[in-house]
């Protein structure tokens, strides 16, 4: 038996392989366009469903007979069903292709035509004319790039909730612990470990905001807009329907009423969201470096923190644990970050009526929102989670700070104060003997007045 089966298209025969159930549209390309990773999982999965709601639209409107429309929703249903690795092998296609995804989108088309030539090898169902119909890569594509960047942005946010949770409970828990608080990299006056947990809650909490308020913008969809944006060989209802149908498969507010000319040729959508991940990326970075600087040590750093040991952290150095969670962390986040970039340029190149950048720019989004989204799981499981402090120390910092001379400064005044802070340093005394032999604030009054507590206003 042969290896392979030779298929025609608008260029000739094509020899594929026998067992293949694509065609040879894909079979060409996956010859032409070798570099970078596969089309994403996500994608595929989204062109699948857009297809099985096209299908039933064109039912609807008469364009397409129902047989033809039932047996393609059997076939992407078969297709659906299987797990990543078995649906993969039938989509060989790389990211980096024809600039609209044609490539992608006419590997899913003649699968789907192959698959259901299995189902029904009676009821040929051909992959432009059955599949495609009402359709054209240049609006199924930026379809399902918003759709699965919705997709991933709920997924993310769900990730960073979880994170926020956590360090709110350790925010409570350490609601009274005072710590020295730092400000240029040096000394500054106390506040409550809590107060510092707060303010990186809340830094979360604001990204989440802004993510949630600029979505919507992924729900309008390109579909009905065929190649150029005028809807030319779809009916005036298709979009509507087949964004109603994705509504009800993904339980998001799709909707195609959008212009269409825009939806092709832009995608200042996928841009502005991406804006908003990038931010919580440098968020991210900031929270995961002050854990780690802050676990510093254990006898050489800040070491006011301690974190989980979840493995050896040197070959060499026995006994060394290292913050790996938090370098997962901060290198994803600078990884968005080039990200960005990326997207930026990639979607300002819409030339005319199409952005021939959409392959790049989708996996550039979905890489940044599934980094995040695992590395702020991993994060917030194998360490935030059994984030401590070192109890002793962050107090003896405390005691051993100069800038608690700030609560003197109402008292006596700000030189005198900063003469008693100099003078401590100078001589290497603690605060309050400084104070004493300054001659400007007795014992008692330096009791009274330097309650470091107090100062935190918790």
């Amino acid at each position: 038996m042969s290896k392979y089966r030779t298929e025609t298209d608008t260029l000739g025969p094509v020899e594929i392989p026998a067992n293949a159930l694509w065609g040879p549209q894909t079979e060409r390309s996956r010859h032409n366009f070798q570099a970078g990773p596969l089309m994403l999982m996500p994608v595929i999965r989204a062109l699948l469903q857009l297809k099985k709601a096209a299908a039933r639209a064109n039912v609807a409107v008469d364009v397409l007979p129902a047989p033809k429309g039932q047996l393609i929703t059997r076939a992407v249903d078969a297709l659906l069903a299987l797990p990543d690795e078995k649906l993969q092998k039938d989509f060989p296609l790389h990211v980096y292709q024809t600039g609209s995804g044609t490539q992608t989108n006419m590997n899913v088309n003649e699968v789907i035509s192959h698959q259901a030539a299995k189902l029904n090898p009676d009821l040929p169902i051909l992959p432009n004319d059955d599949v495609n119909h009402s359709q054209s890569s240049n609006d199924t594509f930026p379809t399902v790039m918003n759709i699965t960047a919705a997709i991933a942005v709920n997924q993310l946010l769900h990730a960073v909730n979880q994170l926020c949770s956590v360090l709110y409970s350790k925010a409570v828990t350490y609601a009274r612990v005072v710590k020295i608080g730092r400000t240029h990299l040096q000394d500054a006056t106390p506040l409550t470990f809590g107060q510092e947990i707060s303010g990186w809650v809340a830094m979360m909490e604001h990204d989440q905001i802004a993510l949630k308020q600029l979505q919507p913008n992924l729900f309008y969809l390109a579909i009905g807009g065929t190649a150029v944006g005028t809807g030319l060989n779809a009916d005036p209802n298709f979009g509507k329907i087949v964004a109603g149908r994705l509504s009800d498969v993904y339980q998001l507010p799709l909707s195609a009423k959008t212009n269409k000319f825009a939806a092709l040729a832009a995608h200042s959508e996928i841009s502005v969201v991406h804006g908003a991940i990038k931010t919580l990326a440098a968020d991210l970075l900031k929270i995961a470096n002050d854990i780690r600087f802050l676990a510093s040590g254990p006898r050489a750093g800040y070491g006011e923190l301690r974190i989980p040991a979840n493995e050896p952290g040197s070959s060499i150095m026995p006994g060394k644990v290292n913050p790996t969670q938090a370098e997962a962390l901060t290198m994803a986040a600078v990884r968005v970050m080039g990200n960005d970039t990326t997207i930026t340029v990639a979607a300002s190149q819409g030339n005319f009526e199409l952005n021939v950048y959409k392959p790049v720019i989708i996996s550039t989004f979905l890489e940044s929102a599934d980094l995040l989204t695992k590395t702020v799981t991993s994060f917030t499981e194998k360490l935030a989670a059994g984030l401590t402090i070192h109890a002793p120390h962050m107090r003896a910092l405390v005691d051993h700070s100069l800038m608690l001379v700030t609560a003197l400064a109402p008292h006596i005044g700000y030189e005198k104060s900063a003469a008693i802070a100099q003078l401590a340093e100078q001589e290497n005394l603690d605060l309050k003997a400084a104070a004493v032999k300054s001659g400007d604030v007795t014992a008692a009054q330096f009791d009274k007045w330097v309650d470091p507590l107090k100062m935190t206003k918790a």
